[in-house]
């Protein structure tokens, strides 16, 4: 049966046909829809756990208690929540797995929605696992079953390692039956494999190193991998960019080589095969040089005359997304043929399209939190420095708001308020956290603060939900990723048992209330913790709408200077609001100095 499916559901059904029986994660994208296809077909089917953890290390330990139990587990993350993940991933592959784990790490070229463009393959690699990279959704949909398969085979976690564009494009998917599992889970007490002694880690090293040398070997045969055509030139591709250079040298009669890997370890024989007659070699891939690295390690190795080009030569760029076109330019340049012209009706006039700079949504609470902070330090005239975090109110730091200096990684917003404010005690140091990020690494920084006596305040901007990922759920909400009531952890609570002294609560949508609780922990010292709370406009939606009333609006525009919300705009005569993108969420009337917004 055929089923028009995205990358990220083609994965899904990969593991729930492999028969998956454990499933855990955190949203990131391009990830995130991988988890959620599992959690709906879950609701009906109850031998099948799906949660979303608090945290990729979370998600990795239930995986691997499931897995080293004997149950196959999938983990789902994107490129960066490998990095918070890397802990018990790298002592993991020591202890092995009994049954089959796969980690889903989703990459991000471009970055589109990440921090970095980091290359998973390089991790795979560090970590001494098994990659599997695929080109295309229906590839993404078979490599499910065969990580699983090839985890169970030599005992190790493996990487599933889907970018972007494969993550978020469609494809007709050809879908088989569902494998039944050979064996129910149980697990076995054996000290002697699954504590991790310096003892034990040492020979499952010399296991490891063995395993991908044999694995190296499967995978010149894997169907992942393919070699094709004849002649001098060659080129070698692997991911998505094997589905763009197809297409881009569809045309091509020149005779070349082409060499597709979609696994690491790198398939040696095979790609002396590929590099066999050879004289030019070019590669395409995203990120990082990888398969490049690979073949000239192979033409040093074996004293094979063959030019590898490719990033480290400059043919290709080091950054950003592949793309048809691009493609398209380099290697026909390679194999010496004329460019051809696209039809028109393909060509798109990107340069003509007007910029679009991201920018909070109508009627976000984050603004009214922004706001109202960035206007008692400015009656205040005192320096402060507002230390951001990753989530929507990263947008905090455009223009007119200005309101985020430094933005790292997951739980870093509090942690670096408290650097910033051992290096210069005397100005002020606010750090703003979004509530699920607070789940996902704030805790402990927070805790850092009150230990260690930080002189800061903290903001928890809880907005009800996930919201930069598609609003998934999390400890805070009471409800599972299945959409299942659970038991409710509150933030309230929480800060207080950390011990928190000085902790205030407000609407940031009342803007005198908010202001009020901003000015009332200026002048207290220690560790103090605000929490601005109004649900994202995703989640609940005002009723009513904001109206200008033309006789009394002077066009000053104060309003969509001090906000930016993008409901509002200026014209000669008057200010103007969008009735379609206002939520009534009153900051502008709360703002309006003649009263002319109702």
């Amino acid at each position: 049966m055929k089923s028009l499916l995205m990358g990220n559901e083609a994965i899904a059904w990969g593991a729930l046909h492999a028969g998956v029986r454990v499933v855990s994660g955190y949203p990131g994208t391009p990830s995130t829809e991988i988890l959620e296809t599992i959690a709906r077909e879950a609701q009906h089917r109850p031998e099948i756990h799906v949660e979303w953890s608090v945290n990729e290390k979370a998600a990795l330990e239930v995986a691997a208690g499931a897995a080293c139990a004997g149950a196959r587990a999938l983990v789902t993350m994107k490129q960066v929540g490998l990095n918070v993940a890397s802990d018990p991933l790298m002592s993991l592959n020591y202890i092995g797995v009994k049954g089959g784990l796969v980690i889903a790490v989703a990459d991000d070229p471009g970055p589109i929605s990440s921090q970095t463009e980091q290359d998973t393959r390089h991790f795979g690699t560090y970590a001494k696992l098994a990659v599997f990279d695929p080109a295309s959704p229906e590839e993404a949909y078979t490599m499910v079953a065969d990580a699983f398969a090839y985890s169970e085979r030599y005992g190790h976690p493996v990487i599933l390692r889907p970018t972007t564009r494969i993550c978020h494009s469609y494809a007709s998917v050809e879908l088989l039956e569902q494998t039944p599992p050979e064996q129910q889970p149980a697990f076995q007490r054996d000290n002697g494999r699954w504590v991790i002694f310096p003892s034990l880690a040492y020979r499952n090293h010399i296991k490891i190193e063995n395993d991908l040398l044999h694995m190296a070997k499967d995978f010149s045969s894997y169907p992942g991998n393919a070699l094709s055509g004849s002649g001098t030139k060659g080129i070698a591709c692997g991911g998505v960019s094997y589905a763009y250079t197809r297409e881009a040298l569809l045309d091509i009669t020149a005779e070349y080589k082409l060499l597709k890997v979609g696994t690491v370890p790198f398939p040696a024989s095979l790609g002396l095969d590929f590099l066999n007659g050879l004289d030019q070699v070019l590669v395409i891939e995203e990120l990082d040089p990888v398969i490049e690295l690979e073949l000239i390690a192979l033409c040093g190795q074996h004293q094979l005359p063959v030019k590898i080009r490719g990033k480290r030569s400059s043919d290709m760029p080091f950054a950003g997304e592949n793309t048809v076109a691009l493609i398209a330019e380099q290697a026909r340049a390679f194999l010496g043929v004329t460019a051809k012209t696209p039809p028109p009706d393909r060509e798109i006039n990107l340069t003509a399209l007007p910029a679009r700079p991201p920018v909070l949504c109508a009627g976000c609470p984050h603004r009214g939190s922004f706001f109202a902070v960035k206007t008692v330090i400015a009656e205040h005239k005192r320096k402060a420095v507002f230390s951001g975090d990753i989530g929507c109110y990263t947008l905090g730091n455009a223009p007119p708001l200005d309101m985020v200096d430094t933005c790292l990684c997951m739980g870093a917003g509090i942690t670096m308020a408290q650097g910033i404010n051992r290096a210069e005690p005397d100005t002020l140091n606010f750090a703003f956290i979004g509530d699920s990020t607070f789940f996902h690494t704030g805790i402990p920084g927070l805790i850092n603060a009150v230990y260690n006596q930080a002189n800061i305040i903290v903001i928890i901007l809880d907005n009800f939900t996930t919201a930069m990922t598609g609003n998934q759920a999390h400890p805070g909400m009471g409800r599972s990723a299945t959409g299942a009531t659970v038991q409710k952890v509150s933030i309230v609570d929480m800060v207080k048992a950390i011990g928190v002294q000085d902790v205030a609560r407000a609407n940031p949508f009342d803007l005198p209330s908010a202001k009020a609780a901003v000015k009332g922990m200026l002048d207290k010292t220690g560790t103090r913790v605000i929490i601005f709370e109004a649900p994202c406009i995703m989640v609940q939606r005002g009723e009513k709408r904001c109206e200008i009333n033309p006789q009394r609006c002077t066009a000053c525009g104060l309003c969509v200077k001090r906000l930016g919300c993008p409901a509002l705009s200026r014209s000669t005569a008057s200010a103007t609001i969008d009735p379609v993108l206002c939520t009534g969420c009153g900051l502008c009337k709360a703002l309006c100095p003649l009263n002319a917004i109702s």
